[in-house]
């Protein structure tokens, strides 16, 4: 975690029992939003709070269920988002919000009891912008409890102390996972880049962080995240967000951890294995040349053994071990594919798969 810098500029204190305002971006979360409204709305917060969801143009019926839902719900306020876009849905909610607490919630996940509670009391006694806790991913039989696996494990997202089950310290942080925000801290720096679809919240703390506010990870606030169910939806999320990555890459240079760049490099060792391989074989890359050449193997070869490791030290049967190895390898390779498309071509110009889902 990168530490904060020693001047923080000055948040005014937070009252005792301040308003917390949740905001949701949504689009086609049918199977997913009521119960992510129903873990918001049963926050036992002694303050006001209001829940705004900025709604794109759901094809799944999500929009009945939302006006459902509000229209016996005086607290949920809804407003357009017809890009569809994350950050754009963002602002628009925050910027119709009432109170001094930013918190924001996805579609597909659910808030533990207690959860807000215990943000504000962090915010309040760390002098935080922004703060996080650790996703604890979820999943049904099948696809989706291997990819919930994946998140959770060491071998899957790597680097974010606040993906996995892992236990991690609390303190000043890269990022924060579903953030929870002073709303003074998030006007001063602009909001969130509406000029990105992924990554948005990476970037609007690597904005506080360099404005000199505090980013502050607390383990104890979890969030139950339910990630994607079928294999093409967690490919396209995965090329996606290495586009975007990409893209933030371009912009920012580096800024950039140097784990973002270990997929691109495996990438292009496959690739680079898969030219040579042949010529090896037919004898065509010999003497030293071929030898020191040879060395490029060494990338899949030492994935392969990490894929095998996973798989062996995880639970469940044969099927559900090579499940996970199989997502495992989707998860990074699509990632790094979209990364490398992300820097070459720069995201605006690539093809985005990103509006699909929230």
């Amino acid at each position: 975690m990168d530490p904060s810098p020693a001047s923080t500029p000055e948040l005014p204190a937070l009252p005792p029992q301040p308003g917390v305002s949740y905001v949701m971006p949504v689009l086609n979360e049918a199977g997913y939003i009521e119960a992510a409204v129903a873990s918001i709305l049963a926050q036992r917060n002694p303050g006001e709070s209001e829940l705004i969801l900025a709604l794109g143009p759901s094809t799944d019926g999500t929009d009945a269920i939302v006006a459902r839902l509000a229209a016996r719900e005086p607290r949920i306020r809804i407003v357009d988002n017809p890009a569809s876009d994350i950050p754009i849905g963002l602002n628009r909610a925050i910027a119709v919000s009432r109170f001094p607490v930013i918190v924001r919630v996805d579609a597909h996940t659910e808030l533990a009891e207690g959860y807000t509670v215990r943000g504000v009391e962090t915010l309040a006694r760390t002098g935080a912008a922004s703060l996080g806790g650790v996703m604890q991913a979820t999943g049904r039989p099948g696809v989706q409890a291997a990819v919930a696996r994946a998140y959770n494990s060491r071998f899957g997202l790597g680097g974010g102390a606040y993906h996995g089950g892992e236990e991690v310290p609390e303190g000043p942080a890269e990022s924060a996972y579903m953030g929870i925000m002073r709303r003074e801290a998030v006007d001063a720096v602009g909001g969130f880049d509406e000029t990105l679809r992924r990554g948005e919240d990476w970037e609007f703390n690597h904005r506080l962080r360099r404005a000199g506010y505090l980013v502050w990870l607390d383990p104890k606030l979890r969030v139950t995240y339910w990630p994607r169910s079928t294999w093409a939806r967690l490919a396209r999320q995965f090329v996606a967000t290495g586009i975007w990555r990409g893209e933030l890459v371009r912009r920012l240079g580096g800024s950039n951890p140097l784990r973002f760049f270990a997929p691109p490099v495996l990438l292009l060792s496959l690739v680079l294995s898969v030219v040579l391989l042949p010529l090896h074989a037919s004898g065509l890359l010999h003497g030293a040349a071929g030898w020191i050449l040879a060395l490029v193997y060494l990338g899949p070869l030492a994935y392969l053994a990490l894929l095998v490791a996973a798989a062996a030290t995880t639970s469940g049967g044969l099927i559900d071990r090579l499940r996970f190895a199989g997502v495992l390898a989707v998860m990074h390779l699509s990632w790094a594919a979209g990364f490398v498309v992300g820097v070459v071509r720069g995201a605006r110009d690539a093809v985005d798969t990103s509006r699909t889902e929230s």
